[in-house]
């Protein structure tokens, strides 16, 4: 399996409370994808990070293999999710992928 984390900021000229509102919009948006795309196994973002944190929101997903992986990072779905909705509202993208061993 491949566990793929990403992690963004919101920019700078949003309102908390647009950021609020932004950051249901790519959690829903995001984890709806488990529904559309075959080989996610689970699909989680977290969008209330503690004062710690690096980062304002952050997508946890784990697909069945590498090849499942591809094709999402491909499928018409998430690039319109990608492009309409995650990348016009963050910036400062991190991302970490590895391989789970079973």
């Amino acid at each position: 399996m491949i566990r793929h984390i990403v992690a963004w900021d919101f920019r700078e000229e949003f309102s908390d409370e647009e950021n609020r509102v932004y950051g249901e919009e790519i959690k829903r948006e995001l984890e709806n994808l488990k529904n559309l795309i075959e080989g996610i196994v689970s699909i989680e973002v977290l969008t209330n990070p503690m004062f710690s944190s690096d980062a304002d929101i952050m997508l946890d997903s784990v697909f069945i293999d590498e090849e499942a992986y591809k094709a999402y990072q491909s499928h018409p779905e998430h690039v319109r999710v990608g492009t309409n909705v995650v990348r016009p509202r963050t910036c400062n993208r991190k991302c970490f992928d590895y391989y789970i061993n079973d």
